[in-house]
């Protein structure tokens, strides 16, 4: 999941936190600061995509390096979503991802890996639909997760396989749902096979640590945010995100049907 290159957008989002938290230095004060303030980020949103802006702003703002400057280069949130309940335009990116891996058209409940928000230090970061290449990430196999080693990963690393996520049957969400998922966490981004785009992004931007948390859904949809940082961010630091991943479950579960900003999503394709 590495950054696009298009035309800028502006952002929105929640404002910072009064007190930022140190991202290297990420212990249990710190955990107890953005656990209110993810929560606080997030009050008041019309939509799971709005409140999902505002905890990515909330995120990119209030984790501060060891001068005070931002942490991250880039804050990004995912969730799951049928390629059937999409917007149209959603549809229509999905669809052009999914002609590079099948012949035959898509099915209505195909996962699709969604971008519902992103905050980050390029214009073109600020919008989702400025993304060239994640807005939509066709899921129709665990084969082809395994094609993209970040998400595989990931998945994996928040307690689940991947035939969890592509097809969620009733009894994995019910056995799944109670569960504080694991947290994704790359220490060292340069060399790392989870973490595409080296040369371009990780060497470019300095990343040092990638940090992902979030859970699953009861409708069986994963979600999770996904830090890039330019701190080095220890094992123990990136283990406190895993109480976040509970907070960030409770702010989304309120919305349900209720998934981005658009009115009216496509009807089943």
């Amino acid at each position: 999941m590495s950054p696009d290159d298009s035309a800028p957008r502006p952002a929105s989002g929640a404002k910072a936190p009064r007190e930022p938290c140190s991202l290297a230095d990420f212990d249990l004060a710190a955990m107890l600061r953005s656990s209110h303030g993810l929560r606080t980020a997030a009050q008041g949103a019309a939509s799971m995509e709005a409140a999902a802006g505002a905890i990515c702003r909330f995120l990119y703002d209030g984790l501060v390096d060891g001068d005070g400057g931002r942490a991250c280069v880039m804050v990004r949130f995912y969730k799951t979503h049928p390629f059937g309940a999409l917007t149209p335009e959603l549809q229509r990116f999905a669809r052009r991802a999914f002609g590079a891996v099948a012949i035959s058209p898509p099915e209505p409940e195909m996962k699709c890996l969604t971008l519902l928000a992103t905050v980050g230090d390029e214009p073109a970061w600020n919008d989702r639909r400025a993304s060239e290449g994640h807005q939509a990430i066709p899921l129709p196999s665990p084969h082809v997760v395994e094609r993209a080693p970040m998400i595989a990963q990931l998945i994996r690393e928040f307690g689940m396989r991947l035939s969890d996520v592509v097809r969620p049957q009733g009894d994995v969400v019910r056995a799944l749902g109670g569960k504080s998922y694991g947290v994704f966490h790359v220490e060292e981004a340069a060399g790392s096979p989870f973490i595409p785009a080296q040369e371009g992004f990780v060497d470019r931007y300095g990343i040092r640590s990638v940090i992902g948390f979030g859970g699953l859904l009861p409708t069986g949809d994963l979600f999770g945010v996904i830090l890039f940082s330019r701190v080095h961010v220890s094992a123990d630091a990136a283990d406190r995100f895993r109480s976040l991943a509970l907070d960030l479950k409770s702010c989304l579960i309120p919305y349900g049907d209720t998934v981005f900003a658009e009115a009216t999503a496509a009807s089943p394709a």
